[in-house]
């Protein structure tokens, strides 16, 4: 191998190496930041499961309960089987949209008052619901750049190997003195 052309494949192992070390570098930033994203505005919330079924845990949740909601696999528990649940409850099966045209629609006070009621309730489920899940959205794309990270640092140490190999291993091979033809051979077909 000729001088330039060896310079050239050192030259992409270092690159590579570069490139592949700091996108692992911030796929693992990623995820922590959003790990952490996901914790802190949590936390202030304060949205806890029920202890028990006896205080209205869902049977479905049990290994939640009396647990804080401070990750994403949380809120989406929380979120689907727990909210959902009451907002289906609450509605008597109909959405948002439902109540609250009937209470724009209705003339009697009590029945515009009680579906405004409901109305309002599953608006504001609805949104805390929507919330909780975008939460687990972002904690999916966490976990995605966690692994991510980890098979761009496992590129990384290829590429490493290869251009310590490149350097030590290669550089020896190519300094090695060539045995050169012997000398009983120079003299056939004379």
């Amino acid at each position: 191998m000729n001088r330039a052309l060896r310079f050239r494949i050192l030259t992409l192992q270092i690159v590579a190496l570069l490139v592949l070390g700091s996108a692992a570098g911030a796929a693992f930033f990623a995820h922590s930041f959003t790990t952490g994203e996901i914790h802190d505005q949590l936390a202030p919330q304060e949205i806890n499961f029920p202890a028990s079924a006896a205080q209205g845990l869902p049977s479905n949740l049990n290994a939640y309960a009396g647990q804080q909601v401070l990750n994403g696999d949380q809120a989406h528990a929380y979120a689907e089987h727990f909210i959902g649940l009451h907002l289906s409850e609450i509605g008597k099966g109909h959405p948002y949209s439902y109540w609250s045209g009937l209470a724009l629609s209705t003339q009697d006070p009590a029945t515009k008052a009680q579906a405004q009621g409901i109305a309002d309730t599953l608006f504001k489920g609805t949104t805390l619901r929507s919330l909780l899940n975008e939460a687990y959205a972002f904690s999916v794309f966490g976990t995605i750049a966690f692994y991510a990270g980890i098979g761009l640092a496992i590129a990384a140490l290829v590429a490493l190997l290869a251009l310590v190999y490149e350097i030590v291993v290669a550089q020896r091979k190519t300094t090695a003195p060539v045995m050169q033809a012997a000398p009983a051979m120079a003299g056939i077909g004379n």
